[in-house]
């Protein structure tokens, strides 16, 4: 692991305190969740569910999820069985990459990518694959045919991420139907990081790969509570997937933390089964947000990507002058007073992302416009 290092989201978490810069950079709200959620997890403190909880997680979430899956996406998971709760959905990756990959086994990730994917990789002892997600028509998107001879003899597993962080982009239908295609002919395994999945913008929809034709019994559908309801910091998240591929899970987990944060799990059963109507709140807060952003990245010489979904706006540096992307991060506290996060260090080729740079807008507007106002000093 000594190639990974510090995160780059702690490097300009620091950078921020340190300079006391305004922080677009990690990707976290400076807003709290539903009250009544938040409420049920100080009455679970205060009721003593304080020790450890069922290692797949407490029932009435593991029923939540089932149900949630169910009614959003008319996928049916068994909650004893075929949902295994986690602690959010960074381990459901780690664990499902070390539960299914040999050491020498590939796995092709689209780039850039969060960046626990490759640590997760590099730990199984297996392989990345990337796949380069370009600009094209104002979006990220892929070539079917680099996807395609991205699959070898010892391809195993697949990892998809839509919406996408840090690009933006919500993989359309199309995009999946080749995708779930590769799946079928390559027999490979599916592992979605659907954590965004309620926050798109404009009506785009998310379309899971599990509800593909012939996907369901082939992907490990993994997401968490923490982007749905602003609460990051709760670490709790989800896999659903068939039967066989949550004992392996399981079996890798109960090594890594066994389990988790009781009142925090009974707090998001609450919130799956009655919150939704607030989450839809903060889509439209959220897609004015990204507007606000944008607008004013555009204002200040960025050449910006407007996203279909997630926290996050890419913004091309060359208009401004500047090439690449760690460098400017490093330097935009001194410059403008601002933190970033350079995209090029989610990429396995980071010449190809040098000139992008990811910000966040899960902020309250009046930091979003502290941040455009020092941005404009670039120009």
């Amino acid at each position: 692991m000594r190639e990974f290092g510090t995160t780059i989201f702690a490097e300009m978490t620091a950078l921020a305190l340190r300079t006391g810069s305004v922080n677009l950079g990690q990707g976290f709200p400076d807003t709290d969740g539903p009250p009544a959620m938040l409420e049920r997890a100080v009455e679970a403190v205060r009721d003593g569910l304080n020790q450890y909880p069922p290692g797949p997680g407490v029932p009435e979430l593991r029923q939540a999820v089932s149900e949630h899956r169910e009614d959003h996406y008319d996928l049916a998971y068994d909650p004893d069985g075929e949902v295994l709760v986690t602690v959010g959905a960074t381990e459901a990756i780690a664990a499902a990459v070390l539960a299914l990959c040999e050491a020498g086994d590939e796995v092709i990730v689209f780039e850039p990518y969060y960046d626990s994917y490759a640590a997760s990789v590099a730990l199984a002892g297996a392989v990345l694959r990337p796949v380069t997600l370009r600009p094209a028509g104002g979006r990220f998107t892929f070539d079917p045919a680099e996807l395609r001879a991205a699959a070898g003899p010892r391809t195993r597993a697949i990892l998809v991420n839509s919406p996408h962080n840090p690009t933006g982009t919500v993989f359309t239908r199309a995009e999946l139907e080749a995708i779930a295609g590769l799946c079928a002919e390559r027999d490979l395994v599916a592992i979605t990081d659907e954590v965004y999945e309620h926050l798109t913008f404009d009506g785009v929809p998310h379309v899971p790969l599990a509800t593909l034709p012939g996907m369901r019994e082939r992907t490990l559908m993994i997401s968490s509570a923490g982007k749905t309801f602003s609460v990051t910091g709760w670490k709790t998240g989800w896999i659903c997937a068939p039967a066989p591929f949550v004992r392996a899970v399981q079996t890798v987990k109960q090594f890594l933390t066994f389990t988790a944060s009781a009142p925090w799990q009974l707090a998001v059963a609450y919130a799956l089964r009655h919150e939704l109507d607030w989450v839809a709140d903060l889509r439209t807060d959220l897609q004015a947000k990204r507007d606000r952003l944008a607008e004013g990245l555009s204002a200040a010489g960025f050449e910006v990507y407007r996203p279909d979904g997630t926290y996050f706006v890419q913004a091309d540096i060359r208009p401004l002058g500047f090439a690449d992307g760690l460098a400017l991060a490093r330097e935009l506290p001194s410059l403008a007073g601002v933190v970033a996060v350079p995209t090029q260090v989610f990429y396995a080729h980071p010449e190809r992302g040098r000139h992008f740079v990811r910000f966040a807008f899960c902020k309250r507007d009046e930091v979003i416009d502290e941040a455009v106002t020092r941005l404009r000093k670039l120009t």
